[in-house]
């Protein structure tokens, strides 16, 4: 047991109160007679128990219980020693007390649990799955550890590593484990060795132009000679292939290529050999920035050639055409490009994936955007609430909703099994964005089936949209497929509505029992109700779908990636529920904006139809229908310039636009203005040895400048600025390895481009043991490197102790002598010390005292003869 106080400086207050008092006593200890004596002790023993309590004495009381918690480290960088760590906890366990507890932790990035903390562990269990092994976080595992174990009890933490940490600091964490129970012990295990060839690094130019001849770089690490192939790509396309023969170290290849693609150009450098330990090091990537002319990609919805393209002709902008289905995913292909047309593309065949990465194209790096109508395209085309709508300067809701049809939509989907996960929320999202496109007043039903139909929303008037959408976001996966009768309930729920359009999307992934769809079809066409199908991936009952659609008059869709679902029931909510196509002839108004009116000085050509959208609040009308319907708009959105034209590029839509002698010099108009503007200074954006990239600006205004980071899949990332000087700003970002894409605009809105390889993580790296965090960790807490596994549950040298507070006790004693102060002042000493019968008791006259002092110490006293 040992006594302790948290505030000893308290115990200075009792200096002046003894100070006072024992001079008093000495002033007056002539006239003190031992009653008073006694009652001066008193009171000084109860001042001094309020000033103790005060400091915050407490007692430590021991306690028995040990506890040893196993910290696993399970990194990449320790694959292949988990049989190895196991069998040593194993071992330990053998020499385990009765009172001692102890558990067993697994950690990468993050801490999850083997065995909980206990005094019945004998056993070490099988390991369980670990996720995001690229990155180790010691400091968080010991953060974690010493939330979970008791503080009272004498604690140890035996760690398993081999210390080369990728995340956090640990020894500046263990630093808070001065002072208390808990030590740390570590346990050095090592990868084994093994053959392994990784890429050190890849170097080409940050800036080249095209056809110059450029020097890519590639540094490759062996740790035994090897034969292996080099390959190199250029936009994901193989540039070059090379048998290397490889020495023991580093080895240096350098390959001269002319560039051909233009803008940010992503390169690769790829190793491969028969036997190599890790793979993950084996692949580097590199931007450069080919300077160029402007390049202009045109996604062409039709089946024939472009129709922009030949207006275009050859001597104008560099252009290249390609169909929706073989646009890239990733953002490197689309930042080779300044501007980019959809002309008639539907949406359900780019996806949502797809329109992300465009859209930040458009946003954070200034690619301008056109859309283009046609049958496929804005509305019709199932753009409703996707990322194109948001960049466009139009909406896709029309006005007039008093002229449009009444309208009963059936949603029938498939809740089965083989549905749980993205499938289903992205065909419950879809079907949620279709009930935001009806009116309140639009009749609506929801069907959900597995093997058997669930009327999750009965068919009737909508009424309330948040209330169905979340109803619909509510739906969970069920068991099995069963079609016909679910959807012989839709068309019973449609069939008696007096409605002038009556439609059922059908969305499934799986088979069916048979049924007599012909009937069941025929009937519902003879009640006006149409019909479509969406099958979903590989499993679904194509032909089956397919046959359905063709007999109800509608539309089936076969979807591989089920991001396409939500354009589909977009377009296919759009197609019944609006009259999108506008086609009276009208000659177009043409407003005063800068650039066009020269085009239409000699008159304004007649136009055949166009596609009825909404302008948003801030777009720009250049053309207007009669009808007050944008024909071409535009806007900036983020650094980008994007454009609306309703109206399509073939000729049947546009009339004389096509025949006219400027329909060549309107689109060369169109292009012109959406290509962005660029920055001439040149920026020098490096990565840091930590990780944070440096932004260095010759012109001196760093702080002034509007940094994003965006990465391949077209996400923005998280990004912390910070100003080093007027000329430099550190960005620190929160990004996986791969590629990185800056973009840096200065106060004018003026564009620069670059883009950054973050390497794969030092967990992937052949390392020794960090023995010097080892040591320094075991040295900081008191621990040590052990060897043996029965010195895991040695004699601790740190005990546990329970903490108990005195500082009441102390309160509570003042208090009483403070009372019995109170009782021999109010009734006098003899009262305590000689008790008398009642009639013998006789009260006398207080002291007096002819000193004012004494008078004040002795006030109240009284005594009994």
């Amino acid at each position: 047991m040992d006594l302790r106080i948290d505030m000893p400086l308290a115990l200075l207050l009792l200096l002046p109160l003894l100070m006072y008092f024992g001079w008093t006593y000495w002033r007056e200890r002539q006239r003190l007679k031992k009653g008073h004596i006694v009652v001066l002790g008193i009171r000084i023993v109860a001042i001094c128990c309020l000033v103790f309590a005060l400091a915050g004495p407490y007692i430590l009381l021991p306690v028995k219980e040990e506890q040893v918690l196993f910290l696993v480290d399970r990194s990449a960088s320790m694959n292949g020693t988990d049989d190895e760590m196991a069998n040593f906890i194993a071992e330990s366990l053998q020499s385990k007390k009765d009172e001692q507890l102890a558990g067993i932790y697994s950690f990468s990035l993050t801490l999850q649990t083997e065995a909980i903390l206990s005094d019945s562990l004998k056993e070490v269990p099988k390991f369980t799955a670990i996720k995001a092994t690229d990155q180790t976080n010691i400091e968080q595992s010991l953060q974690l550890a010493s939330g979970i174990v008791d503080p009272k009890k004498a604690t140890r933490l035996v760690l398993l590593t081999d210390g080369n940490e990728t995340k956090g600091d640990a020894l500046e964490f263990s630093s808070k484990f001065k002072g208390s129970n808990i030590s740390v012990d570590v346990v050095p295990f090592n990868k084994p060795v093994a053959k392994d060839v990784s890429l050190k690094s890849f170097v080409t130019p940050q800036v080249a132009y095209v056809g110059e001849q450029q020097q890519l770089v590639t540094e490759i690490n062996a740790t035994a000679a090897e034969r292996g192939e080099l390959l190199l790509y250029e936009n994901d396309k193989l540039i070059h292939r090379e048998a290397v023969e490889l020495a023991e170290g580093s080895n240096i290849f350098t390959y001269k290529h002319s560039a051909t693609a233009e803008g940010l150009v992503k390169y690769e450098a790829l190793v491969q050999v028969e036997q190599d330990a890790i793979f993950e090091n084996n692949k580097l990537t590199s931007v450069t920035m080919v300077q160029s002319e402007p390049h202009l990609l045109i996604v062409n919805g039709y089946d024939t050639a472009s129709p922009i393209a030949a207006a275009l002709g050859k001597q104008s902008i560099a252009y290249d055409v390609v169909n929706a289905n073989s646009l890239p995913n990733e953002l490197s292909s689309y930042l080779q490009y300044n501007a980019i047309i959809f002309d008639n593309v539907p949406g359900h065949l780019v996806g949502e994936a797809k329109m992300s990465v465009i859209e930040q194209a458009v946003k954070n790096f200034g690619v301008g955007f056109t859309m283009v109508g046609g049958e496929n395209s804005f509305g019709l085309g199932g753009y409703f609430k996707t990322p194109i709508e948001t960049l466009l300067p139009v909406e896709m809701e029309i006005k007039g909703k008093e002229q449009l049809p009444s309208l009963g939509l059936e949603i029938v989907l498939d809740r089965s099994g083989s549905m749980s996960g993205a499938k289903l929320e992205l065909a419950k999202e879809a079907a949620a964005r279709s009930v935001e496109m009806l009116r309140d007043e639009d009749t609506l039903g929801f069907i959900a089936f597995d093997d058997r139909p669930w009327e999750i929303i009965e068919t009737g008037p909508l009424g309330n949209k948040e209330e169905a959408v979340d109803t619909i976001l509510s739906v969970t996966p069920g068991g099995g497929t069963e079609i016909y009768g679910s959807l012989a309930k839709a068309y019973e729920n449609l069939a008696d509505l007096k409605l002038q359009r009556k439609h059922i999307i059908l969305l499934t992934d799986g088979q069916s029992q048979p049924g007599n769809y012909e009937d069941l079809i025929a009937q519902g066409k003879e009640n006006g109700i149409t019909l479509s199908t969406v099958a979903i991936g590989q499993d679904a009952d194509a032909n089956l779908l397919e046959a359905l659609s063709e007999m109800g008059s509608g539309r089936f869709y076969d979807v591989v990636d089920e991001q396409m679902i939500p354009s589909i029931l977009s377009r296919e909510t759009a197609m019944i529920s609006r009259t999108y196509i506008e086609d009276t002839p009208f000659y177009p108004t043409i407003f005063n904006a800068s650039g066009w009116n020269t085009l239409f000085a000699n008159g304004v050509p007649k136009m055949n139809a166009y596609i009825g959208t909404t302008v948003k609040q801030g777009a720009t009308v250049i053309a207007e229908s009669e009808k007050e319907d944008p024909v071409l708009a535009e806007w900036q959105y983020g650094l980008g310039k994007t454009f609306a034209f309703t109206s399509d590029s073939t000729g049947k839509w546009t009339g004389d636009w096509a025949r006219w002698q400027n329909w060549g010099t309107f689109w060369q108009t169109l292009i012109s203005k959406m290509l962005p503007s660029y920055n001439d200074v040149a920026y020098d954006v490096r990565l840091e040895s930590d990780g944070s990239f440096v932004i260095t600006d010759p012109t001196n205004e760093a702080a002034f400048l509007d940094i994003v980071a965006v990465n391949e899949a077209g996400e923005e990332l998280e990004t912390q600025l910070e100003t080093i000087s007027a000329s430099q700003v550190r960005a620190v970002v929160q990004a996986e390895p791969g590629l990185i894409f800056f973009r840096i605009a200065d106060e004018e809105q003026a564009i620069y481009q670059a883009g950054l390889s973050v390497p794969y993580s030092a967990e992937y790296e052949l390392r020794p043991v960090n023995d010097k965090l080892v040591e320094e960790l075991t040295k900081q807490t008191g621990g040590s490197v052990l060897k043996e596994p029965s010195e895991v549950f040695r004699e601790f040298t740190k005990k546990g102790a329970e903490r108990q507070n005195i500082a009441t006790w102390l309160l509570l004693a003042g208090m009483l002598l403070f009372f019995i102060d109170i009782t021999i002042r109010r009734f006098g000493w003899s009262f305590l010390t000689r008790p008398k019968k009642k009639e013998q008791l006789v009260e006398e006259k207080p002291i007096q005292a002819e000193d004012t002092n004494v008078a004040q110490l002795l006030k109240g006293i009284k005594k009994r003869s």
